[in-house]
């Protein structure tokens, strides 16, 4: 087996390599809580069947605006993923952090902040991961026996190399922040609207309440969804933090998802 090139990594940004098997989000929120990772630590997995990275942030800003990143981080991986594939191949997002290609779901996005604060009142630090299915789905499957699920080589971006892959986003993800830091939310939240699957229509939201139903609005500053009842009434905000609990225990229950969750030593 062809031993796996190493990423070049712009200069804010350390990398750290994991095998196969590791979980690079959960290592990086576990380590950043101890103490071992600081702002620019990027975590990467030699899984060459997927994409899977976390980056440690030390933003300085108030707790309530740190899931800003989450947003962020799904903008750069589109933005960066998106340079390197077919252009027929269209990238899109599930409220609240699912990654789609051609209506399937390829991959998602991960957050996490530390409960304490700092004397700024900003959070000691924060993660994001982002992780995407590069591969062809494993298994014995028949085309369409799975249209949930997808992965690059299946949608026609067979020839995406997994180190160019992490190396275009971490180059982006370096980007977007500065853009952020620079410009505030605001061109954050219109890039992920833009590539929002049902934004401005009518859509089914699963969550821990059972489904609910209604035409999509927007996001407020929250990243909660904001929706309008099909039975009438009043806008309601779904809660991302309730929902992206909920996608958790989505993902640990279905066994499918675990195509997108097993991992192999390179």
């Amino acid at each position: 087996m062809n031993e796996l090139r190493e990423p070049v990594f712009p200069p804010l940004l350390k990398g750290h390599r994991l095998d196969g098997r590791a979980r690079p989000f959960e290592a990086a929120v576990t380590g950043a809580d101890a103490g071992h990772y600081s702002a620019g630590d990027l975590l990467w997995s030699s899984d060459p069947a997927h994409v899977r990275i976390a980056l440690v942030l030390e933003p300085d800003v108030a707790p309530a605006r740190g899931v800003e990143m989450l947003f962020l981080a799904m903008v750069a991986t589109t933005d960066a993923i998106g340079a390197l594939i077919p252009p027929e191949i269209a990238l899109t997002y599930e409220w609240p952090a699912v990654l789609r290609a051609n209506g399937a779901r390829v991959g998602r996005a991960r957050f996490a902040q530390a409960d304490e604060t700092g004397e700024d009142g900003s959070p000691l630090w924060l993660v994001v991961g982002i992780e995407l299915r590069l591969a062809h789905l494993d298994g014995t499957m028949e085309p369409g026996e799975m249209p949930h699920l997808t992965s690059l080589a299946d949608e026609g971006g067979a020839e995406l190399e997994h180190t160019l892959a992490i190396e275009s986003l971490s180059r982006h993800m370096l980007t977007w922040i500065h853009s952020w830091d620079v410009d505030g939310f605001a061109p954050v939240l219109d890039n992920w609207l833009f590539r929002a699957d049902g934004y401005k229509q009518e859509i089914v939201v699963p969550g821990p309440q059972g489904k609910q139903q209604g035409l999509f609005l927007g996001l407020d500053e929250a990243g909660d969804l904001l929706l309008k009842p099909a039975e009438g009434g009043p806008s309601v905000a779904l809660p991302l933090r309730e929902h992206m609990a909920h996608l958790d225990r989505r993902d640990s229950e279905d066994p499918t998802l675990a195509l997108h969750n097993t991992g192999t030593d390179q």
